[in-house]
């Protein structure tokens, strides 16, 4: 009996220690993403990826870069996820990490996949990448501070539970909505032709700079030691939405533009 609670109490803790470390768009917002993306592909593009990911769906996929952090092997693709951007800089007179971020990670991802001489391995593998990193590249606090990493040292509550104010925006307020990705996905809003084509203009970097205006909003919306509830979701769960959607629809840009 002693050695089964250990046990029990060894698997609890080493569970809550990875779930605090989580600092990505949680599985369900990658996979909402991904299946947006899916409903603007053109029929051309849906052919190419599907024979490229071999059925696998985009959503399906959309999870693969942080599935892959737990192997060492991958390691050179950490700092991919993110931008360390101070609030006050822009993305083209920053700091820039040596080892890449997610602006040099989706334009090798692009280059990779448009490279006719790269094995099919190697595109569906990069493939998945992109998948995951313009996904990333939408949640407001891959583009954050490096000093707090992108709010993961925030510490706040959630609901009065140990939490972080990355963690709330990528997966706690999606979390307590209680929705499927199917469900997100289905409820996105209904846009024209020309809000989808100016959702789409412009360049990874406009993105990156768009997105980190939002990226100010979040760090101002709380502080460290701030209970979050219902009200808090209230004010920023829309906009949660929003760039689920955005990152979905611009996704399907990248990809029409790479398969045609």
């Amino acid at each position: 009996m002693k050695n089964t609670m250990l046990v029990l109490f060894a698997f609890l803790f080493l569970n809550n220690s990875v779930v605090e470390k989580v600092d990505f768009w949680g599985p369900t917002g990658h996979r909402t993403i991904g299946k947006i993306a899916e409903n603007h592909l053109t029929k051309k593009a849906k052919r190419a990826i599907d024979k490229l990911l071999g059925g696998e769906s985009l959503a399906f996929v959309s999870t693969y870069a942080d599935q892959i952090k737990s192997d060492k092997k991958y390691r050179e693709f950490y700092p991919w996820h993110y931008i360390n951007l101070p609030l006050d800089s822009d993305y083209a007179t920053s700091e820039k990490n040596p080892k890449g971020d997610l602006v040099t990670a989706i334009k090798t991802c692009v280059k990779v996949l448009k490279d006719k001489n790269a094995t099919q391995e190697d595109r569906a593998f990069y493939l998945k990448l992109l998948v995951h990193f313009v996904g990333d590249l939408h949640q407001p606090l891959h583009i954050g501070q490096k000093e707090d990493k992108g709010g993961n040292g925030i510490k706040v509550k959630w609901f009065y539970k140990g939490a972080n104010l990355h963690s709330v925006w990528d997966s706690k307020m999606i979390e307590e909505w209680n929705m499927s990705y199917l469900e997100l996905a289905a409820n996105a809003k209904d846009l024209s032709k020309n809000q989808i084509k100016a959702m789409q203009k412009g360049t990874v970097l406009d993105w990156v700079a768009e997105v980190h205006q939002i990226t100010k909003i979040a760090y101002a919306s709380a502080k460290s030691g701030d209970n979050l509830k219902y009200r808090y979701s209230y004010d920023h769960f829309a906009t949660v939405r929003q760039q689920l959607q955005r990152g979905g629809v611009r996704l399907a840009k990248v990809l029409n533009d790479i398969f045609g």
